[in-house]
């Protein structure tokens, strides 16, 4: 058995003691990280759409209607 291993199986127990099992919540860090991912999506969004406004396709005639049927 590893010191990690050892110090885990020792130390659970007390740990779980401390939480209150019917008070779950995400906290700060769990708010930070989603406005963190909901600013990325935004800005990757805004990225997107200047880049989809920049392309200028215009589509080729098809090959089959420019050749006369013979």
């Amino acid at each position: 058995m590893s010191a990690t291993q050892a110090a885990i199986t020792q130390f659970l127990p007390l740990a779980a003691d401390t939480f209150d099992k019917n008070k779950v919540t995400p906290g700060l860090l769990g708010f930070v990280v989603f406005a963190a991912l909901a600013l990325g999506v935004w800005g990757l969004m805004k990225s997107m759409s200047k880049h989809m406004g920049r392309v200028d396709f215009e589509e080729a005639p098809a090959p089959a209607a420019d050749a006369p049927k013979a």
